[in-house]
């Protein structure tokens, strides 16, 4: 293990990788960001309900591992590109973040430290045990404190780039067990998908951009129900996945 990143489970050739870069509201003892603690218990410092949702996941074998990230968001957003300014963020739904007004070197020494690696690990894992698909696991809030009349009604929301493989088929799954789902919300992966987009992406590796609204996964019931929900999705895909791979290659 590292500070950078946890593993959970174990990664399989053609098995499911999840990957939730925001699984974590750690701040190191020798980093100082200046905020009042509470903000590490909120969405902006951490994505809340996605640890829980992971090991839950990995328990009952709905996916193989799960690489989390080792650190708050607020400490280092491996979501953003590295030369991205929310990379390192001086602010987050309208809280500075004083600690983080770093000068170049100070920069430079937290992401050697902590995005780097977290990538580099990805990257090595899936060289070494490629998945048949990735889920990109997240949580967002409700209610934005700088946009407060902003509607958030979605339950779910996935998420894509330029590969919409897994997206149809997903959608139309969560939709099935009841859930109010958002088709790129409450964000759009054309404009934030930043680890799919060099994990999965860039290696053609079918993948599932996942969004779970944290007041549904805030405690240890509502994490189990999404876990299941999240199960069966996975179940469904690589069902979708493997029928795909018949169609396009009978011989295969």
């Amino acid at each position: 293990m590292s500070e950078a990143w946890r593993l959970l489970g174990t990664p399989r050739t053609g098995g499911v990788l999840l990957i939730g870069d925001h699984a974590s509201n750690h701040v190191p003892a020798d980093i100082d960001l200046g905020i009042d603690p509470a903000l590490l218990r909120q969405h902006i410092a951490i994505d809340l309900g996605v640890a829980e949702v992971a090991q839950r996941l990995v328990a009952a074998g709905a996916v193989d591992a799960a690489i989390l990230g080792g650190v708050s968001r607020l400490v280092v957003d491996c979501n953003r590109d590295e030369d991205a300014p929310g990379a390192v963020p001086i602010a987050s739904d309208g809280h500075a973040i004083p600690g983080n007004a770093l000068d170049h070197a100070g920069r430079e020494a937290r992401l050697a430290r902590f995005f780097r690696p977290y990538h580099a690990y990805i990257t090595a894992t899936i060289a070494a045990h490629r998945p048949a698909m990735i889920l990109s696991l997240h949580s967002f809030t409700p209610a934005l404190a700088s946009d407060p009349d902003q509607a958030r009604p979605w339950h779910v929301g996935v998420l894509y780039n330029e590969d919409d493989r897994l997206a149809v088929p997903a959608i139309r799954v969560l939709e099935a067990e009841g859930l109010c789902v958002g088709d790129q919300q409450p964000y759009s992966g054309k404009f934030l998908n930043a680890t799919m987009n060099r994990h999965a992406e860039a290696n053609g590796i079918p993948y599932i951009g996942i969004e779970m609204r944290q007041d549904l996964v805030a405690d240890a019931e509502g994490q189990a129900l999404f876990a299941q929900r999240l199960a069966l999705m996975c179940n469904e895909v690589a069902i979708y996945l493997r029928e795909s791979l018949f169609l396009s290659c009978p011989s295969c």
